[in-house]
């Protein structure tokens, strides 16, 4: 058999999910067991570089596997740094995507199911054991390759962003998410750069393109005759593409870009659409985009 004709298989992929509680790893891990990933729920961090010598060292099967860390692993979380050390041996791509959300979303979240949560009792409140949770979590929030707000974000947006991280190529050295939003229903804090076009015109006002988004072609027709709406373009392009070799050179693997308008509808959208499809031409990036109130 020719040797051309083998199909070349791409590394395993061993992701690592974390986050606060409540904030929605047990539906990440769920989808990722979905998409074929060996999940195992609160693996010990000192056996992290066992699991991924398994994983790697199984060449029938060829595993991908995805691994939750959370605060019930507090007894182990020292071990992290060293075993995170441990991985970088094995040439297999590897991933920690950190999910979270504010103080109020999951109070609401606990107060909604009535659940328990793992770090409080008799002498812990539950908003005292959120924040012990954020701090035992800390080390992993800050090497996380990604970080998930899910505070406005609904399970079908969330199984969404997973599947969009899970299918990532590892051919491409970094994927740039370009994400529009409303400031009326609050600032994204999963975002790397945040723009604010509210200073542009505004179709909102004009009542045959109000019911409307920035994906029609009359609002795109309307924004792109505002000269002032391509400079605003031109400059946050210009901005983003300076900057990219050097998140690259960092090894950074996920950029994500906020463009914000007051309702999230028409300008922040439009904008948005223009930068995915300039940046998509670029060679080793991999482009998402995600409009937050449209609900696509």
């Amino acid at each position: 058999m020719n040797s051309d004709s083998i199909e070349k298989k791409s590394p395993p992929k061993f992701f690592i999910i974390s986050g606060t509680s409540g904030s929605g790893k047990t539906i990440a891990l769920q989808v990722l067991e979905d998409l074929g990933f060996y999940c195992i729920d609160n693996l010990p961090a000192s056996l992290v570089p066992e699991m991924a010598a398994r994983v790697l060292g199984n060449k029938t099967t060829h595993h991908n596997c995805a691994i939750s860390i959370d605060s019930r692993n507090q007894d182990f979380i020292g071990d992290l740094k060293e075993s995170f050390e441990s991985l970088k041996s094995f040439q297999i791509e590897t991933r920690v995507i950190f999910v979270d959300a504010d103080d109020k979303t999951l109070l609401k979240r606990y107060s909604e199911t009535r659940r328990k949560h793992p770090l409080s009792d008799k002498n812990t409140s539950l908003i005292e054991a959120i924040h012990k949770e954020r701090d035992i979590l800390q080390h992993l929030a800050t090497i996380a390759d990604r970080k998930i707000d899910t505070s406005k974000t609904t399970p079908h947006e969330l199984r969404s962003i997973i599947r969009d991280d899970s299918e990532q190529n590892s051919e491409h050295s970094l994927t740039l998410l370009f994400q529009s939003f409303g400031f009326k229903y609050g600032n994204p804090s999963d975002v790397d750069f945040m723009f604010d076009v509210r200073c542009l015109p505004n179709p909102h006002w004009d009542p045959e393109l109000k019911p409307l988004t920035g994906l029609d072609k009359a609002v795109r027709d309307f924004l792109s005759d505002k000269s002032v709406c391509t400079e605003m373009y031109q400059q946050i392009r210009d901005f983003v593409e300076h900057w990219l070799p050097h998140f690259i050179n960092d090894n950074r693997n996920y950029i994500t870009v906020g463009i914000g308008c007051t309702g999230g509808q028409h300008r922040s959208v439009y904008l948005t659409t223009l930068l995915q499809e300039h940046f998509a031409g670029h060679n080793n990036i991999q482009t998402l985009v995600r409009h937050r109130e449209l609900r696509l």
